[in-house]
């Protein structure tokens, strides 16, 4: 393995770089949606009751100590409780506006490795034929016979980056792509979630 990487030359070590990066990268995020995930609707109808005894306190601190986006928009929604309807979808609004970015953290950065890989293997393979050709010219002027496996080792060694670089950019843009799709899910339940506080709270309104 450390043979073919020497020989796919420089860029070999860039694309591995960007192949550790992409892995820690989507570790990372996977470790942060799992440990931030929550059952949402057991979640709301907790809070529900809550609210509906009139126990605001109790629903803040059930929030806090829950460690999820979502507790914290809902939160926010929460502290303007005696505030009008237009008033707590602002609330949580800006809440979200600031939670929605620790959700696609870094999502940036895979999505530019899936795209660079491919493109630095191409880069490799090209300054390989260079190289490749360079040698067949250099025969050539010494009237040296050149061979086919001259020209084959050759591109052999072109080639590997381009397989390498297609090799980090297919795993990296599945995952980028199910990350992406885990946090529009998760911006959904926000969304929901927030709905659902607001009609809870307007209720409550009307009824005192």
């Amino acid at each position: 393995m450390w043979d073919i990487i020497q020989k796919g030359g420089p860029l070999m070590y860039l694309i591995i770089l960007c192949s550790i990066v992409a892995m820690a990268v989507v570790i990372e995020r996977l470790f942060h949606l799992y440990r931030i995930r929550i059952d949402i609707n057991k979640f709301m109808e907790t809070i529900g009751n809550i609210l509906r005894r009139n126990r605001i306190m109790e629903a803040i601190d059930l929030c806090e100590k829950t460690p999820s986006p979502i507790a914290r928009i809902i939160k926010a929604g929460i502290l303007k409780h005696d505030r009008s309807r237009g008033e707590i979808k602002e609330a949580i609004e800006d809440a979200g506006i600031y939670e929605v970015p620790s959700l696609e953290k870094n999502l940036g950065t895979l999505a530019t490795i899936a795209h660079i890989s491919p493109l630095l293997g191409l880069l490799g393979t090209v300054t390989g034929m260079v190289r490749a050709f360079q040698v067949i010219q250099q025969k050539a002027t010494t009237l040296n016979p050149v061979s086919p496996g001259d020209l084959a080792g050759g591109i052999w060694e072109a080639l590997i980056t381009t397989v390498a670089g297609l090799v980090v950019a297919i795993p990296t843009f599945v995952a980028y792509n199910y990350l992406v799709s885990r946090v529009k899910n998760f911006i959904l339940d926000m969304d929901r979630s927030a709905t659902e506080l607001v009609n809870i709270l307007s209720r409550r309104s009307d009824e005192y």
